[in-house]
């Protein structure tokens, strides 16, 4: 009997990088950062192929369950998971995989990022069921790896180990995981780009419900516990209380620290493989990740209404109904909303962070 496939899509983070548009009942995922539709609304779209809106599921924070509720009407009530508290991705994926399992057996899990853009979506529905079938092996862990187009600091590595053999459950390249490694410094980077041998870890991630409990159990096993005690109060009015004291418990940690990592070493009996993959990936980390993108020359200045540029370039405005008249200013960052106007140089985007947790110290919760 072929096993069902569902999505999840991780939808909790704050965009604190986007700030003054990503707040924190608005976030990154939330808003139409490239392109019309919501960052959650394109990825929707873009797997529904594979992932109809009856095996979606969602994973997000109170303050942002009615404006995903808004943004996929399609999405069957229960199946959007509404965490109490953030916990980071061991939590969250161990949270969808219990009402996976307890709605509709030990379905296939396909766990997504709320907030990634792919240029070459065909490409990757290809990779996407390729993975699905290599997950559906019992105790099999399967991550896509994005092809690295430069040494890149910001990411975690995937270091490709012995080719699996082509057979017809896998028509791509496969690959059994030797490693993952952290943000490495720029000299490392730059000998892992040359190697050949390893891909960007991109947070996608595909398994049986049960295979990712199992290693929850495994490793996290005061976690798994927990969440495994919520199933008896599902869909009960005893929930979200219970879940509440649950999650008070679990530890915050992602599931790379958590599963992947120590899956991944020599011995540990579980199969974790990796599919390289080249889709024109990227996951909109700053202001300066989206310029990049939708500029389509050298120096091109990108405004978001009507531009008048005067010996100005490389500039990123996002200014919606106005006229935005630049003169002589370069590599610019400048994003205005109704309560807020950020200014910064477009090599310093990734600072834009800092500004929110200046924000915090200083309490000003409106601009929050």
């Amino acid at each position: 009997m072929k096993r069902e496939a569902h999505a999840v899509i991780l939808a909790g983070g704050r965009g604190t990088r986007f700030w003054p548009r990503s707040r924190a009942r608005t976030p990154k995922q939330l808003l139409n950062i490239v392109g019309q539709e919501t960052m959650i609304e394109q990825t929707a779209l873009r797997i529904a192929p594979i992932f109809p809106a009856s095996r979606l599921w969602v994973v997000t924070a109170a303050g942002q369950a009615e404006a995903v509720r808004r943004q996929l009407p399609k999405l069957p009530r229960s199946h959007l998971l509404v965490e109490p508290e953030g916990r980071n991705t061991a939590a969250a994926i161990g949270l969808a995989a219990e009402h996976l399992r307890h709605e509709c057996g030990d379905a296939l899990m396909a766990v997504l990022p709320a907030d990634h853009v792919i240029a070459q979506q065909g490409r990757y529905r290809q990779l996407v069921r390729a993975a699905l079938r290599l997950a559906d092996a019992a105790g099999s862990l399967v991550v896509l790896g994005i092809d690295p187009t430069r040494p890149e600091t910001g990411y975690g590595y995937i270091e490709q180990g012995e080719a699996i053999a082509s057979t017809a459950k896998v028509e791509t390249r496969a690959y059994h995981v030797r490693r993952f490694t952290e943000k490495p410094p720029i000299a490392v980077a730059r000998r892992y780009v040359a190697s050949g041998r390893y891909s960007w870890n991109a947070g996608m991630f595909f398994w049986r419900a049960s295979t990712v409990l199992e290693q929850l159990s495994r490793f996290l096993p005061a976690t798994a516990r927990e969440l495994g005690s919520l199933e008896e109060t599902i869909g009960t009015s005893r929930y979200s209380e219970k879940l509440r004291r649950a999650y008070r418990k679990l530890e915050s940690i992602s599931v790379d620290y958590a599963i992947l990592e120590p899956a991944s070493r020599r011995g540990s009996g579980a199969n974790v493989y990796v599919l390289p993959a080249s889709v024109g990936w990227s996951d909109i980390g700053s202001w300066a990740a989206v310029y990049e993108l939708q500029a389509t020359r050298r120096g091109e200045t990108i405004s978001a209404g009507p531009l008048v540029s005067l010996d100005s370039e490389g500039n990123y405005f996002w200014a919606p109904g106005k006229m935005v008249a630049a003169i002589g200013v370069r590599d610019l960052v400048v994003v205005e909303t109704a309560d807020a106007l950020l200014i910064c140089p477009r090599g310093r985007a990734q600072d834009v962070g800092r500004v929110v947790k200046e924000l915090e110290k200083q309490k000003r919760r409106a601009l929050l």
